[in-house]
């Protein structure tokens, strides 16, 4: 019963897909009327993208705590880890090229 895999059935994705949806609204919403100051809207369109990234994680990714979501979970984080540096190095030449070419 333990080795059995998870079975993962529409329902789960509907449930994905509706938190999604609503959490793509949310922020739409304040930021097309404007009803809030520019700096809450800001935060609150920063928060539900962290929790619409988790809703994606676990719903559509499977990254769960089953014994596969686990080595998911790890190939995912040595991933980002990887893309970061990539990305932190980038931009850490071109500021030295931008500092030492004098433009």
């Amino acid at each position: 019963m333990a080795n059995q895999p998870h079975q993962t059935g529409y329902g789960d994705y509907i449930k994905g897909f509706i938190a999604s949806l609503i959490l793509t609204i949310i922020p739409f919403y304040f930021a097309a009327t404007k009803s809030l100051p520019t700096t809450t809207t800001v935060m609150i369109l920063v928060a539900c993208a962290v929790v619409q990234l988790v809703v994606h994680l676990v719903y559509f990714l499977h990254l769960d705590r089953s014994e596969k979501g686990m080595w998911n979970s790890m190939s995912f984080v040595f991933t980002s880890v990887i893309v970061l540096i990539l990305i932190a190095g980038s931009v850490w030449i071109m500021v030295n090229l931008h500092e030492n070419m004098l433009l």
